[in-house]
């Protein structure tokens, strides 16, 4: 299964937020959108980061509740591990476990088209093993 075909599942619209927006931006969008991650994009919409919420813990962490006030741009990781909507579901996992991320941004011809999460992955993989379940299952009954 391609990554491509994940997206045809999910009725979600992409959330991103800007370098310029705080932490505190950041954490109220995780929280309304009920997700783990936002990709970073620049006014031209080209990836530049990612923020997590593992990355809002570590800063309030360090600074307390000033550390709401920080940028995302500050903060951010910068080096963002990608897939391509053409990749396997496979390789997304291989990346995910090799580079210990749990969010991977999708690209399209270098443009940002979606994010997966590792959830998104195993749903795939789950959904994918009960199809060929129940098509073997109606093969060998008749």
């Amino acid at each position: 299964m391609k990554i491509a075909e994940i997206h045809k599942l999910k009725n979600v619209k992409l959330q991103t937020i800007t370098p310029d927006k705080t932490i505190l931006d950041a954490s109220r969008k995780l929280v309304q959108h009920n997700i783990g991650a936002l990709p970073v994009c620049d006014d031209d919409g080209q990836l530049v980061g990612i923020i997590t919420e593992r990355d809002i813990l570590r800063v309030t962490a360090k600074d307390g509740g000033d550390g709401v006030s920080h940028k995302v741009g500050a903060v951010m990781i910068r080096s963002v591990h990608t897939c391509v909507a053409d990749d396997d579901i496979e390789t997304a996992m291989q990346v995910m476990t090799d580079q210990r991320v749990r969010h991977l941004p999708v690209l399209r011809d270098g443009k940002l088209v979606n994010i997966i999460s590792i959830g998104d992955l195993v749903k795939a993989t789950l959904d994918e093993s009960q199809e060929e379940v129940r098509h073997l299952r109606e093969y060998v009954c008749g």
